[in-house]
């Protein structure tokens, strides 16, 4: 078995990883971690010059090294990949899952409101898009 969990940058990442493990714990899955980067449409342009670097390249790299720095803190015979592209997310998600011959999608969802339903979520476009099975881990409510 092989589950592609989907990790962003907040702080809710470490619950989705946290519920990918114990389930392929639970089954003896290999996980892949999986983050996709894009340039937000307010960076100034002065920052896109800033360095000799492409910029995507060092959003990638940074990318990998959050994911590498998460896969640390589990037991390496889970870990079969890290993986990071140059992607809007959902599509990232979709094509790389279909690419790593994942059985499950695991990734989380962040409980927005009414505006996010009815302009779509990324968990929304995965599960619309994606080929194979989806768990969506959720935040706990604090209420």
């Amino acid at each position: 078995m092989k589950y592609f969990v989907a990790l962003d940058a907040s702080p809710r990442a470490a619950s989705v990883l946290a519920a990918a493990v114990q389930l392929a714990r639970a089954t003896g899955a290999k996980l892949t971690l999986y983050r996709a980067v894009g340039i937000p449409e307010d960076v100034p342009r002065s920052v896109l010059g800033a360095t000799d670097a492409r910029l995507e390249d060092v959003l990638i790299a940074n990318a990998r090294a959050d994911l590498e720095r998460m896969a640390s803190a589990i037991e390496p015979a889970l870990v079969e990949a890290v993986v990071a592209t140059f992607a809007t997310a959902w599509d990232g998600v979709c094509r790389e899952a279909a690419e790593h011959d994942a059985d499950l999608i695991v990734i989380g969802a962040h409980g927005y409101g009414r505006l996010d339903r009815m302009l779509g979520t990324t968990v929304a476009k995965v599960a619309n898009h994606a080929d194979r099975n989806l768990l969506i881990v959720r935040s706990r409510r604090s209420d």
